[in-house]
């Protein structure tokens, strides 16, 4: 399979470099669209939902993000994840959060070992591929907080000793809507490593019967369809991926709507415009271009950047939302393309 383009092949101008670039990269997309095609279909044949959703999940994995799935129990919120981890060929481990777990029930800790006098570190469950923190919003801010190093620097310390992840590292995280009981809202500070937050509803009558069809017998479960290599190479990939200055001063634009809002306490960092711009390139990948377009960030605009403000005290209470001032930057922020 053919890799991402390599400055340092040599064609002798510098126009036939960017050509013979331009070839490679276009090459590698076009390898990858038949894989992410049957990825896309082995997970729809489990979960049945939106393709929007499972595109999501790609999208994360390419652009070296994390994902939170928030809807109410019973909506296969589980069901998507383990199905997207067996595509992957991935290690996958699940914790299930409650308010009574600890950070070292996330990371792990150093015991004895009495044979040597010696501690030996065991590995928590966040030593994996794909993490799946279910119910994240029922521990409390302490032990959410343990996800914190682990999803910005893809590394644990413990009692002092860092220990790097593996690769890739990717936490998929369910939340029940904070108006239910025994729920913590999630700390602004964990809520901005997420590169998207998806929300997750009943399905249509179709869809439910869909299910129904589906999961009276225990479907088969999911193929892989990639491995390590191919989502390392995928995300290497996106780096190529054009998006012009216009562009990024659009998504400039929008952030800094979002933070001059009157019903904003706390607007849209430059690492939610980052995220922004990477997600779009994924998305861009999965679409099999090589280049952004305003219709990537116009879709990711909302999953990106709502669960990231946070309204003034008098806008909440007056039943103002996150998702309508993201809506207000796409109406009046123009795109200008020179």
């Amino acid at each position: 399979m053919n890799d991402v383009p390599d400055p340092s092949s040599d064609p002798e101008s510098s126009s036939d470099r960017e050509d013979h670039e331009g070839r490679q990269l276009a090459e590698a997309i076009e390898a990858y669209r038949e894989p992410i095609r049957n990825l896309k279909m082995e997970v729809g044949r489990i979960f049945i939902g939106p393709d929007d959703i499972i595109e999501s999940l790609l999208i994360a994995m390419i652009a070296r993000g994390h994902i939170l799935l928030e809807g109410v129990p019973g909506v296969a919120k589980t069901t998507l994840v383990r199905a997207f981890a067996r595509t992957l060929s991935a290690d996958f481990r699940r914790v299930q959060f409650t308010p009574d777990l600890l950070p070292s029930d996330i990371t792990g800790t150093y015991i004895p070992n009495l044979q040597t006098n010696e501690f030996v570190l065991r590995k928590g469950p966040i030593f994996t591929n794909v993490l799946l923190g279910d119910e994240i919003n029922r521990a409390p801010a302490k032990t959410q907080s343990a996800l914190l190093e682990a999803m910005q620097e893809r590394q644990v310390t413990i009692e002092g000793v860092t220990h790097e992840l593996e690769q890739p590292f990717l936490v998929l995280a369910t939340q029940n809507p904070v108006e239910q009981e025994g729920v913590y809202t999630l700390p602004e500070a964990q809520l901005d490593r997420f590169l998207m937050k998806i929300e997750i509803g009943y399905p249509d009558r179709d869809g439910e019967l869909d299910v129904l069809e589906t999961h009276q017998r225990t479907p088969d479960p999911a193929q892989a369809i990639l491995g390590d290599n191919d989502v390392n190479r995928l995300r290497k990939i996106a780096e190529y991926i054009h998006i012009s200055e216009e562009l990024q001063g659009y998504v400039v634009d929008l952030v800094r709507f979002t933070r001059r809002h009157t019903d904003t306490d706390l607007g849209a960092s430059p690492r939610a415009a980052l995220a922004l711009v990477r997600a779009a390139k994924a998305r861009a990948l999965i679409r099999g271009r090589d280049y952004v377009l305003p219709d990537d960030i116009q879709q990711l605009a909302k999953p990106t950047l709502t669960h990231r403000l946070v309204l003034e005290p008098e806008a909440e209470l007056g039943g103002a939302q996150p998702s309508e001032i993201v809506d207000q930057a796409l109406d009046s922020v123009e795109y200008a393309d020179s």
